[in-house]
């Protein structure tokens, strides 16, 4: 009576085992192709939604880890959600590269005229300092702390506008106007401080 059993026991575990092997090349093949999808966007979301592509990341190594183990009803089962966190992934990193994209076109606008106006800005100042260094009075309202602090503030800033002029010759024009404005900002100050007016 046991020998029926057995027999259908080792039955039953070759079933299982070919089911299994029914499911690996699909499981497989879906690894694979969750892997070639995420490879395709991974530059883009590294960039722009790194958190997110962390964690699709670890969604991924699980999977592959049960692929390994031979779990393929496992993998074929966690394949939806993969697949869906990474066209998820994608499209965040698209929209976030659009915008960035799109302020950087309204930046690059934004850099021609100050190109010219900030250097400007700088050489007037350069010029006020030297002026100001061979007097032998100050004027009203200037005293030689403050113009010490005036000559510091125009080395930053020409170090600071070559940093900006750096990253528009990049293309990275965001980045640049952001720079140019903080020098901007700074050589206003230092005008207002040597008695300047800015323009």
């Amino acid at each position: 009576m046991k020998k029926p059993s057995l027999w259908l026991a080792t039955l039953a575990a070759v079933l299982v085992v070919a089911a299994c092997q029914n499911q690996r090349a699909p499981a497989e093949q879906a690894v694979a192709a969750a892997e070639a999808s995420l490879t395709s966007i991974r530059d883009a979301a590294t960039h722009y939604a790194p958190d997110q592509l962390q964690a699709v990341d670890a969604q991924l190594s699980t999977v592959k880890d049960s692929l390994s183990k031979g779990d393929y009803k496992g993998v074929l089962a966690a394949m939806p959600s993969l697949n869906t966190a990474i066209g998820n992934l994608r499209d965040t990193a698209t929209a976030k590269q659009q915008e960035a994209d799109a302020a950087n076109a309204k930046a690059k606008d934004a850099w021609g005229p100050m190109s010219t106006d900030v250097p400007k800005m700088v050489d007037a100042l350069q010029s006020r300092v030297d002026i100001l260094s061979k007097s032998h009075h100050l004027p009203k309202g200037v005293t030689k702390d403050s113009l010490a602090a005036a000559k510091t503030a125009v080395d930053s800033m020409k170090s600071a506008w070559s940093d900006a002029s750096n990253a528009a010759t990049a293309g990275d024009f965001a980045t640049a106007v952001s720079k140019g404005q903080a020098i901007r900002d700074q050589a206003s100050q230092t005008m207002h401080s040597l008695g300047m007016t800015s323009g």
